[in-house]
């Protein structure tokens, strides 16, 4: 008589995410293929297998209460599995007869590390990854990804879906520098992704025919192409969501005339990125756009021409530069422009004056000058208001109002801007854990009233 087979993976990505041998694998996709499953048992398939208590693993979600699923699951499978295995509800642990050891735990924030700073776990597993404002948490915790034990497996596994406040760090991580299935070798060492579809879970849609058509039905155009379909193209669950269009926002570079006022933003940022953009303000002359077409533009319709971001090619890491190194940057910039630059608003902080100095002095000493950005009561979410609203006239055609778009080349910005999250507890405003650094120089530059310029080029 054959052995109850109580789990097993499902041919397609289940089959291929417990067999990849690749250290670093993200096990991504819709909703109902199987992940959670599949990443516990992607751990349990190595317990029994001789290495004891040597086989140590840990699990995170990004809070407590998000463990309980996890929890439910494990329960679930490993009780048939593993009769003798046992649940330790106090220190959520699994603990087997062989001594292997499974931790579910939470990570908040990735000062959280130092609790398990010198640990030795050669499985770490993150479920929905896309949970974390950024992959710092996951980077941090690769020092603890280690077994003195020869010959131990090491691996590093994820799952998420497409959509959450994490969207855009796990797409440029993951998903935009190689199709599915492809490895991905670069600095940061090399890694795949899986990409899973409901319709493989033949289990569940067995048990559950209708599960499809609960996704199709789901009246948020972004959830939908995430969860049925795991697009990675959406705005997910984003501030800008239901404004933003690329086929309509993004313009392709042209001469800019030399009626229109052209000033910069700057969000100041050290250890994170700064954010210098230059924006020209239409006065409602005609234009010449790259395709031939000519285009009058509502007069205060503004465009960004040019972008300078400061970061290390890691998402929300800054360079750490001088201010007054930014100053001589934005001057060789501009002088190859061709345009004459006006002063625009920055964060305020960098008129902040310690032991006499200030940012905004060691700028000016270079020959860069800033206004002060709106920093009133309420004016940090009617600033995203505002933007929302510039991006929803420049939707519009003919154009009433004046309307914000963006030259294709202003990547960082692209990257980081149209993605923004709201914040959970003021959905008025953007997650501040996210990268909003772009965003924070829109929102001064869109909240500003420029007018008549003066000879010294005051707002």
């Amino acid at each position: 008589m054959s052995a109850r087979v109580i789990w097993q993976p499902q041919p397609g990505s289940q089959t291929l995410f417990l067999t990849c041998p690749f250290y670093e694998v993200l096990y991504e996709g819709t909703r109902g293929n199987g992940k959670t499953d599949s990443l516990l048992m992607d751990f349990a398939q190595h317990c029994g297998q001789g290495f004891g208590a040597n086989w140590r693993g840990i699990l995170f979600r990004q809070t407590y209460p998000q463990l309980a699923d996890v929890v439910a699951k494990s329960k679930k499978w490993f009780f048939q599995i593993f009769p003798k295995a046992r649940f330790n509800a106090a220190d959520y642990k699994w603990i087997w007869p062989g001594g292997e050891e499974l931790l579910l735990r939470h990570m908040k924030s990735p000062d959280d590390y130092w609790n398990y700073h010198g640990h030795e776990y050669p499985w770490i597993g993150w479920e929905e990854l896309t949970n974390w404002p950024s992959l710092d948490c996951y980077d941090r915790m690769k020092a603890c990804s280690r077994s003195s034990h020869p010959g131990m497996p090491r691996k590093y596994r994820s799952t998420c879906n497409p959509f959450g406040v994490g969207h855009g760090v796990v797409k440029m991580r993951f998903i935009d520098p190689a199709p599915n299935l492809t490895p991905i070798k670069d600095s940061l060492g090399e890694r795949i992704r899986i990409h899973g579809d409901v319709e493989e879970n033949h289990v569940l849609l067995n048990a559950d025919p209708e599960y499809i058509g609960k996704l199709e039905a789901i009246d948020d155009e972004n959830l939908r192409k995430a969860w049925r379909y795991g697009d990675w193209d959406i705005v997910a669950g984003g501030i800008f969501t239901e404004v933003w269009e690329p086929l309509r926002h993004v313009l392709a570079p042209f001469a800019i005339p030399k009626t229109w006022r052209v000033d910069r933003s700057f969000d100041w940022g050290s250890s994170k990125p700064f954010a210098v953009l230059w924006w020209a303000e239409s006065d409602g002359s005609e234009v010449v756009l790259k395709d031939g077409t000519r285009r009058n533009f509502p007069k205060g319709t503004l465009f960004l021409i040019q972008e300078w971001y400061g970061w290390s090619g890691k998402p929300n890491e800054g360079l750490k530069m001088l201010a007054a190194d930014i100053a001589k940057g934005i001057k060789e910039r501009e002088a190859n422009m061709g345009l004459v630059v006006r002063p625009g608003p920055a964060d305020n902080s960098i008129f902040d004056t310690q032991d006499g100095h200030c940012i905004a002095d060691n700028m000016s000493a270079q020959g860069v000058r800033w206004g002060r950005c709106d920093k009133s009561p309420g004016s940090r979410t009617n600033g995203w208001e505002l933007v929302r609203g510039r991006l929803s006239a420049g939707k519009k055609h003919p154009m009433e109002e004046p309307g914000l778009f963006v030259f294709e080349h202003c990547r960082q910005w692209l990257r980081t801007v149209p993605t923004l999250p709201r914040d959970d507890k003021k959905m008025d405003d953007v997650d501040s854990d996210a990268e909003d650094h772009a965003g924070d120089a829109t929102r001064y530059r869109v909240s500003k009233q420029t007018h008549a310029v003066t000879s010294s080029d005051a707002w």
